[in-house]
């Protein structure tokens, strides 16, 4: 019995998606408010995790990249969760679920 490199580490099912998403963020220079907390989400995600280590590896490439230890990241991203910023809050400034509740007399 040996311990194979398929058998002590996993593959994680949202491996493609997020390795799209590092790549958009290793390609950003000034990382905004957006990037921050998905950098943060990220590093929770795969924290931990027993594969993924070329994820791994980019996400603490991306703390080197923007200056920034994983401490000041989840302080910044703390105070920009404490001031009401929310993903996707900025596309819109529409309230509920969009649905057409307008009456008309199509009748």
């Amino acid at each position: 019995m040996s311990d194979s490199p398929s058998e002590s580490t996993q593959s994680h099912p949202l491996h493609g998606t997020d390795r799209d998403l590092i790549d958009r963020l290793l390609a950003c220079e000034a990382p905004g408010d957006g990037e921050l907390t998905e950098l943060a989400r990220l590093l929770i995600r795969y924290d931990g995790f027993p594969g993924a280590e070329d994820l791994q590896q980019d996400l603490q490439r991306l703390l080197t990249l923007w200056s920034l230890s994983r401490d000041e990241l989840n302080h910044q991203v703390r105070a920009l969760w404490a001031k009401g910023y929310r993903p996707g809050a900025a596309a819109t400034d529409a309230v509920g679920s969009g649905f057409d509740t307008s009456e008309t007399s199509d009748g």
